[in-house]
């Protein structure tokens, strides 16, 4: 686990900036760090930097950047890579590549072996969680790669003839003679999802590598390199085209393609599939215990992470290191149900019993981590588990993914509902739109669910249900035309079915852009490694494979990842309401932090700042924090609207007005 960064150029960049650049991210990895500029083809500099959290091979052969060994009739030296993750499979992989003149222990070198004997193409071996940058010197080319699902982030500013690219935002603006300049037409889906969802990021000309997918840039812009991907078509946005054929993106890795694959070949015995599912679980976690540094697991008490240690208990030979964090307001306090689990299980269990104190200090901080504007509150939650655990660990399983992959969240029931209803809503909705009838307004009279239900006739965000003022409020909030709130995106799935479908696109959307994003800057503030188990390749394509039946039926989620908890955690410890966890928002914006906002909304201040509506959004501001609602037609909360608005306030005054206007 660590953080790279680096840039082609044909400007002039420095060791020293390079350095700097690096040092923006000593959080990633405190252990070691790396720099090197190399003179290339047609005018370009190539810089490579990694900032290192030692997890294998501890001494000083596993540095970065590391460069390959000749092999497969290369020279030395011939490839250079940085490189943020881990390769579970690295080792049967280094079996295959028994030729290779290792010199290290450690995954990186397996990386620089296996793109040496199969090309790009290696990638698709790779069972892990990465992003790696691999200069190829006989080919010229620059490769950004990132993992499957996206656990770990990759993002790149292009500059004209120029790319630079980096874990986190803050090297990019570091570098010099980034722009800067806000992309305004993102926050209004930011505003209401309170994420910004690969490609696209707070800035302009700056792009996170997709899940799954791969980025070559060419020092040689008349090179084809059309062997690199020949089934994938090319995929460059407008916005890049600007850079000629020096760009080319493709995915090895797509969720609509991989999902229409295995779900053709299902596994219709329930049993099997059980026993199957079983068998890659304690794999992905067996291989996820691979570490040259203490090891542990977070644990909730829920379902995911509970079976997650369940099984890492069963394969370490002492009692797993497990944590857990409580709140001492009961109603939101699971901790006893974790406690219970790990003395079921027989761990070494840490608690931590948290009160709003603790968590309300966390608020100032997270601009300087969440360096691109994410207004989740759940992470001030993670943030503290992974400070917790990181006193004992430096590397920590987790149960990501098991809600997405197995139909977890509640919100699935509520789509299936309204997938049920979607008729009756097309007959109200039409009804409601006569002539006359439209005109008395008889829709927006309504009750809240129907108006739901009968606006939502877009086919491309069917099972995206939402209230239509929240919609309103992140569109009229933002000067000029934003973004669609939703992701019209539907049809591409081919799925009849709304909960498979929404599944596909939390897969594609939420589970990247909101839940791993989140573990991972809360868990490397602290340069704690996380590992997801779930969201292993195998188990991610193998729960393709499942009827949907397996995952959800007469009400019961998870139903498959349920029954294998069973078989080892008593039903009893398990089986209860999800309680869940919520920030006191309302309570937070309105009072301790209610000054802090006012300012933010200040008319003049908003008009300097010129990317809001100031009269718009200095009277809802007003509005929410006399009456906690939107105006007095809604009579609907406007908490999580407005906290993303004091998010991104917050981050453009700490991170981006101070941090990168106040040094120009």
């Amino acid at each position: 686990m660590c953080g790279i960064c680096g840039f082609i150029s044909t400007r002039q960049i420095t060791k020293k900036q390079l350095k700097r650049m690096n040092d923006t991210m000593v959080h990633r990895g405190p252990d070691d760090s790396g720099e090197e500029i190399f003179p290339a083809a047609f005018g370009y500099q190539v810089g490579l930097a990694q900032r290192r959290l030692s997890i294998l091979d501890l001494s000083e052969l596993g540095h970065q950047p590391m460069h390959s060994q000749g092999f497969c009739g290369a020279p030395d030296g011939s490839i250079s890579i940085v490189y943020n993750g881990e390769i579970y499979n690295f080792q049967e992989l280094k079996k295959e590549l028994s030729d290779y003149p290792f010199r290290s222990t450690c995954d990186t070198e397996v990386i620089l072996a296996a793109y040496l004997k199969w090309g790009i193409s290696c990638v698709e071996r790779f069972n892990g969680m990465f992003a790696i940058a691999l200069y190829d010197r006989r080919r010229q080319a620059v490769y950004l790669i990132r993992d499957r699902i996206g656990k770990k982030p990759l993002y790149y500013w292009l500059d004209g003839e120029n790319l630079v690219f980096a874990s986190e935002l803050k090297p990019i603006m570091a570098c010099p003679g980034f722009s800067g300049r806000i992309r305004g037409e993102v926050l209004s889906r930011f505003l209401f999802q309170q994420y910004i969802n690969a490609p696209d990021t707070i800035f302009e000309n700056v792009y996170k590598v997709e899940p799954g997918g791969i980025l070559r840039f060419s020092l040689d812009p008349d090179a084809a390199y059309a062997a690199d991907a020949p089934e994938y078509a090319e995929n460059v946005t407008r916005q890049e085209r600007g850079n000629g054929r020096r760009v080319r993106k493709w995915k090895y890795w797509d969720i609509k393609k991989v999902y229409r694959e295995c779900a053709s070949e299902l596994v219709t015995d329930y049993g099997q599939a059980k026993e199957e599912l079983k068998e890659l679980l304690k794999k992905a976690v067996a291989s996820r215990m691979i570490a040259d540094v203490p090891l542990g697991s977070f644990l909730s008490g829920g379902y995911d992470s509970s079976l997650v240690t369940a099984i890492a208990q069963e394969c370490a030979g002492a009692p797993v290191k497990t944590f857990s964090i409580g709140f001492a307001e009961e109603r939101y306090n699971e901790a006893k149900y974790a406690k219970a689990v790990a003395k079921y299980l027989g761990t070494d269990h840490t608690e931590l019993i948290i009160d709003e104190a603790e968590m309300f200090r966390l608020v100032e901080s997270i601009p300087q981590y969440y360096d691109e504007p994410f207004a989740d509150s759940s992470q001030i939650a993670t943030m503290l588990v992974s400070q917790l655990a990181r006193q004992q660990v430096t590397v920590a399983l987790s149960g990501d993914g098991g809600d997405e992959f197995y139909c977890g969240y509640n919100l699935y029931e509520k789509v299936a509902r309204a997938g049920k209803l979607d008729f009756a809503g097309s007959l109200v909705n039409g009804f409601c739109h006569l002539p006359g009838i439209r005109q008395a307004g008889l829709f927006e009279k309504l009750p809240f669910q129907v108006r739901v239900i009968a606006g939502n006739r877009d086919p491309e965000t069917k099972t995206q249900l939402a209230s239509p003022d929240y919609i309103t409020a992140a569109e009229r909030m933002i000067r000029g035309e934003g973004m669609n709130c939703r992701y019209p995106v539907e049809s591409g799935y081919g799925v009849d079915n709304w909960q498979i479908r929404r599944m596909l696109l939390d897969m594609d959307t939420y589970l990247p852009g909101d839940i791993l994003c989140k573990v991972d800057r809360a868990s490397m503030k602290y340069s704690l490694e996380t590992r997801c188990p779930i969201l292993d390749r195998d188990v991610m394509e193998y729960s393709f494979r499942l009827p949907h039946s397996f995952k959800y039926e007469n009400g019961i989620k998870k139903r498959i990842l349920k029954d294998i908890a069973y078989d080892y955690i008593p039903r009893e410890l398990l089986d209860r309401p999800k309680v869940g966890f919520a920030v006191p928002l309302d309570k937070w914006l309105r009072g301790p932090l209610r000054e802090q906002l006012l300012s933010y909304a200040d008319r003049d201040f908003l008009v300097r700042q010129g990317i809001f509506d100031a009269d718009y959004v200095t009277g809802l501001m007003e509005r929410y924090l006399k009456t906690g609602d939107g105006g007095p037609s809604t009579g609907a909360n406007f908490s999580k609207v407005t906290w993303s608005f004091f998010i991104f306030q917050q981050w453009y005054c700490q991170q981006y007005q101070r941090g990168y206007e106040g040094e120009k």
